[in-house]
């Protein structure tokens, strides 16, 4: 049974957590204690919680300086302060060690979906104290990757509006990571400005810390997440595979849906980030090479046993009477095609304005059938995977990291 404690001074937070829990220790003070001193006392004898979680709502300077005071000893503690001053105190509480902020207003799936990460986290770090072999990370939210073979198809236009549809249903639950690391252009399809880039994001604390994480990523108007490519090509040697897949691994930890927009073909940084995916977007045009191309990268996938049992074809900027009909592209690639996507003048100039059609509204047929996407995504995924898997006796095996072996096999299959 996971071990929480509750360190507070307002009294209606005891049936705020009561209904995300199983149970927890209340320490309940008139005033927050400012040091650790006086809760270590009460906890002498008993054993150390898993989560602790602080009142940032009665006194939030307080409870700061009692979260630093705590984790000044042990950094691995894991704290979760209440408080309905998140972007105020976001900054403040990561220095201070506070893992997360939650509002005394959410849902109380919400805030047992927090603590669960938290356990998750704390078993984590003490079996590797331990010296144990530390449980396998395991994805809670749902990777969607969109991918194509060759460049020109759209492939960001449906990236970006697939994940603001989404974010529409689920908003602060929704992240878009741009990996087209060279030319990604998801910043300029959403008109934004971000301080920060993709590099940010697999260096220093952002690494490590979802807390820091969460606080460097660029929030669009819809209530969207984004990570956007680095604002350099050249920045882009300093990101590796393996960065992509920590990366991935951290934010689908931390939110509801991850969609993940792909440079055309199959680098390095895709292959990570598709062994990483539960939901995989293949993308083409109703070109010839473009068929030829999606075929390949078909073959492709399923030799290298990342081709997903969840996945979806579009045909993107379908023409009735093309060169190339539905049927012979399904004879060609060998399966069906899911969704067509018709070529629309309004997609050009929502990319031209930075506002994605499903953003905006704007009536017509692409529209239509982008919402029709967004909702059978949602269908596929209304089960998430758990957070962490059930506690067992013995230790599952992590899982190894197969990027760089995968990449090397796929440009023999490529060039052979």
């Amino acid at each position: 049974m996971t071990k929480i404690l509750l360190v507070s001074a307002t009294p209606d937070l005891e049936a705020f957590l009561a209904a995300a829990s199983n149970g927890f220790l209340p320490f309940r003070y008139d005033q927050l204690p400012d040091t650790a001193g006086p809760v270590l006392e009460q906890l002498a004898g008993l054993p150390f919680p898993d989560v602790i979680v602080l009142d940032g709502v009665a006194d939030p300077a307080r409870a700061i300086a009692l979260a630093a005071s705590l984790t000044d000893p042990d950094p691995m503690i894991n704290i979760i302060m209440i408080s309905d001053q998140e972007a105020e105190l976001a900054l403040a509480a990561l220095r201070a060690g506070v893992r997360d902020i939650v509002a005394p207003t959410v849902e109380p799936d919400e805030l047992r979906a927090v603590i669960e990460r938290a356990t998750h986290t704390a078993r984590y770090a003490a079996q590797a104290s331990d010296g144990q072999q530390p449980i396998a990370h395991q994805v809670n939210g749902r990777v969607i990757t969109v991918v194509s073979p060759k460049g020109g198809v759209g492939k960001t236009t449906i990236a970006t509006n697939l994940a603001v549809g989404i974010a529409a249903r689920f908003p602060r639950s929704t992240v878009l990571v741009d990996l087209d690391i060279q030319f990604g252009d998801v910043g300029s399809a959403l008109d934004l400005e971000p301080e920060y880039f993709l590099p940010d994001m697999v260096q220093g604390q952002a690494q490590r810390d979802p807390m820091a994480l969460k606080t460097i990523l660029t929030e669009h108007s819809t209530g969207l997440y984004v990570i956007c490519a680095p604002d350099s090509p050249v920045d882009a040697d300093s990101i590796s595979g393996e960065d992509v897949a920590q990366l991935l691994q951290m934010l689908a930890s931390e939110f509801r849906y991850v969609v993940v927009d792909t440079a055309p073909g199959l680098s390095e940084h895709t292959l990570a980030a598709l062994d990483q995916t539960s939901d995989l977007i293949l993308v083409s045009s109703m070109e010839v090479p473009g068929v030829r191309g999606l075929r390949k990268e078909l073959d492709t996938l399923d030799q290298l046993k990342l081709l997903n049992e969840c996945r979806q074809v579009v045909i993107n900027l379908a023409e009735p009477r093309g060169l190339l009909s539905i049927a012979d592209i399904e004879a060609t690639i060998k399966t069906s095609v899911d969704h067509q996507l018709p070529r629309s003048k309004a997609a050009t100039d929502a990319v031209n304005q930075g506002v994605p059609l499903l953003q905006s509204g704007v009536r017509d047929p692409l529209t239509k059938q982008l919402r029709a996407l967004v909702a059978n995504v949602l269908a596929n995924s209304e089960t998430p995977p758990p957070s962490f898997p059930p506690e067992s006796d013995q230790t599952p095996r992590v899982r190894p990291r197969r990027a760089a072996s995968r990449w090397s096999r796929t440009k023999k299959l490529v060039a052979g």
